[in-house]
């Protein structure tokens, strides 16, 4: 059976994503719930640094923190490396707090991998991949950033999801 397919219509262009249900099965279903609920849609990019990783999913465009159900359990041990191009899980500094939001990797971070069951070591969990829009994440990449009360990297330009679907 096809990995799931889900397509984030943005601001800036439409970004694939190829889900990996085999190896983040937990992960996968938490995000297809999440896009099926429309959680996602009017949601935003709200940490985006050149040269790492772009990340949304958790904020509507007035900055405001938009519910969410429990946390999931965090699958990093599944063998996906967050590579660029990758999708991943983002969480607290709780290994396990996962719940909406997601980022894309903008290159290789062997630092966010799983290498040990401490939580320093327990890492990020890949569940996903960008198979097109790829040049859409990269274009992020290039806004200008400040900081606001949200994140250290605020895209001066609104970056939103204004729909997801699923194929």
């Amino acid at each position: 059976m096809a990995n799931p397919t889900v397509v984030l219509e943005t601001t800036l262009g439409n970004i694939t994503l190829e889900l990996d249900e085999t190896k983040a099965p937990v992960s996968v279903q938490n995000f297809l719930d999440y896009a099926k609920s429309g959680h996602y849609n009017g949601t935003i990019f709200h940490r985006v640094i050149a040269n790492f990783m772009a990340q949304g999913g958790g904020f509507d465009a007035a900055q405001r923190q938009k519910p969410t159900k429990a946390p999931i359990q965090n699958e990093a041990g599944n063998g996906l490396k967050n590579a660029r191009g990758t999708v991943a899980m983002a969480r607290t500094s709780d290994v396990n707090s996962a719940t909406s939001q997601f980022f894309v990797n903008l290159k290789d971070n062997d630092f966010l991998d799983h290498t040990g069951n401490t939580p320093d070591a327990f890492g990020y969990c890949v569940f996903g991949r960008v198979s097109a829009g790829m040049d859409v994440v990269d274009a992020m990449a290039q806004i200008p950033v400040g900081r606001n009360n949200l994140s250290e990297a605020y895209p001066a330009k609104l970056i939103a999801i204004r729909k997801v679907t699923i194929s």
